[in-house]
This record gives C-alpha cells, structure tokens and sequence, in this order.
C-alpha cells in the first residue's frame, strides 16, 4: 500500500510518498513543492496542483493523506494554508483517490507514542521508522512523511479490527 502524505503550505508544501509492504515502511519519494513569495496567488495555487498531480500520476498512491489544520493566531497565514489544502484535496479529488485527514495531535502520537512531541522528536522517528540516514529538509517535508506514516498506521489497524469481527 502506497501513502502519499502531505503538509499543506503556499510557500513550501511538502510531501512523502511511503509504502507500506508486510510490516515494513518504505520511503518512496519525498520533497517539497517551493513557490516563490513574489508569485501571485493563483499561480502558487496551480504550481502545487501541477506539481502534485506529476507526483500522482507518476506514483499511484492508494490514498492521499493530509494534516487537518489548526491555527490560533495569523489569520492571514491560516487562509493561505486553507487554499493550498483546497486544491490538494482537488488534486486527490480530481485523481480518484481518497483523502484521510490527521490533526498534528494524531500524526505526533502515530509517530512518536505522546500528542506532545515536538518537531525534533517527530523527525527523529520518521528517521528510524524510515531508515532514513539524513534529516529530512525542510521540516515540512519529515512532517509529510509523518502523516503519510500516519494515514499508513491507521489503515492497518482498521483492517486488523475488521479481521478480528
């Protein structure tokens, strides 16, 4: 099964694309969509469109997974966030994959056992739990892999409760 996780940015989107084979996971592919802070909006909007749809289309992932936003203080940076995870789920829509979606609580619990993890800590695991020798940048994109990690973790247990009904 193949994730292709996702957190959601204008300025930098990054991405992670694991596979999950018997127990093992598999970093496939992972970086970051960058659009430049000078670009008009609707241009940043369509190179994330662009760039992800490549990516789905070269990969076929089963599933798009993607981090539930969560914002208490710039309105300003929450909308941007907000458009640029509308056209990702376009982009999954428009594809004909399902999308799950994590809070930042759940990817940090997923990945690391506690919801209070910091940014550190989650790295640090997507690293061990990937066989990742070199720190993924930008932070973004280890958090994708976490929530790819994450859509991948509660899929499994899912078909697990389903076989023991």
């Amino acid at each position: 099964m193949l994730a292709l996780g996702i957190d959601p940015g204008t300025a930098i989107c990054g991405y992670g694309l694991v596979r999950l084979e018997r127990s093992r996971l598999i970093p496939v592919h992972y970086g970051a969509v960058f659009t430049d802070k000078d670009m008009l909006p609707e241009r940043r909007l369509n190179k994330i469109y662009e760039e992800l749809t490549d990516l789905i289309d070269r990969y076929h992932p089963d599933f798009m997974s993607v981090e539930k936003l969560f914002f208490n203080r710039n309105v300003t940076t929450a909308i941007a966030v907000g458009e640029a995870r509308g056209v990702i789920l376009l982009t999954a829509a428009r594809a004909g994959i399902p999308v799950y979606g994590y809070t930042p609580i759940q990817v940090k619990q997923a990945i690391t056992g506690t919801g209070r993890a910091n940014k550190e800590q989650v790295t640090y695991m997507v690293q061990k739990l990937l066989h990742i020798e070199e720190k993924p940048k930008p932070d973004d994109v280890a958090d994708a892999l976490a929530i790819g990690i994450t859509g991948l973790n509660f899929i499994r247990e899912q078909e697990l409760q389903e076989r023991m009904r």
